[in-house]
């Protein structure tokens, strides 16, 4: 089945300034794939069974990476909603901890709320067997990282340093677009992307932080905002 989805503006490579960009453009995805992309009226004429999700006034933009996962999903604890302590992360909850059941729950839980923010990859290394299986299940793609990551994420020493960005759900909260989106969306690749708020910038627009619309990995809407 065909799914044609469609926002005001589609960035498919912000990493890129020369890349095109589109407005009222829209993004088609058979199974886990991307078919195609480009201005919705010419995809939606040419795919006219597929199933339309109108995102609206928003922009498509690949998926996030997070670069700081190990420390969010190996340190810090992601409280059950049940325990009544609130749903932001626990420093250096879980330090001490040899419960792998505890683990793997937190983990499982983080990596939901990083899907409420467009992250469809996540930095490793993943030393706990329960953090690794929790990521491996949830469908984010896991990249090596550790201070590597940090460094290739941020945009440069002075602007983010390291304690910044450690322990942020959000990457948009600390980094550029273009140094938070991890690949492309493109033709025959993977579709892993997300759909955020628009905020005005200089250049033109930009997502909004503090959470995304909906999130699509591999082809799968995983998460839309309620």
């Amino acid at each position: 089945m065909l799914t044609l989805h469609r926002a005001a503006f589609l960035l498919p490579d912000p990493a890129d300034p020369t890349a095109p960009s589109f407005a009222d453009g829209a993004v088609v995805v058979r199974g886990e794939l991307v078919e195609a992309l480009g201005p919705y009226p010419e995809l939606a004429a040419a795919h006219p069974s597929a199933r339309v999700r109108d995102w609206g006034n928003a922009v498509l933009t690949p998926g996030l990476r997070n670069p700081c996962g190990q420390r969010l999903l190996e340190r810090d604890y992601h409280p059950d909603p049940r325990e009544e302590i609130g749903v932001e992360p626990v420093a250096d909850g879980l330090v001490g901890c040899t419960d792998e059941a505890r683990y793997g729950a937190s983990a499982r839980r983080g990596l939901q709320r990083m899907l409420g923010f467009g992250v469809t990859a996540v930095a490793g290394p993943f030393e706990r067997a329960s953090v690794r299986t929790a990521v491996a299940r949830s469908g984010l793609v896991a990249l090596p990282g550790g201070a590597g990551a940090l460094d290739a994420a941020a945009p440069d020493a002075d602007a983010v340093g390291a304690s910044e960005v450690v322990g942020v759900l959000d990457p948009l909260a600390v980094l550029p677009l273009m140094r938070a989106v991890h690949g492309r969306v493109a033709a025959g690749g993977r579709a892993d992307f997300a759909v955020f708020p628009v905020v005005a910038a200089a250049g033109g627009v930009e997502p909004a932080s503090g959470g995304c619309l909906a999130t699509v990995l591999g082809g799968r809407l995983v998460y839309r905002r309620r």
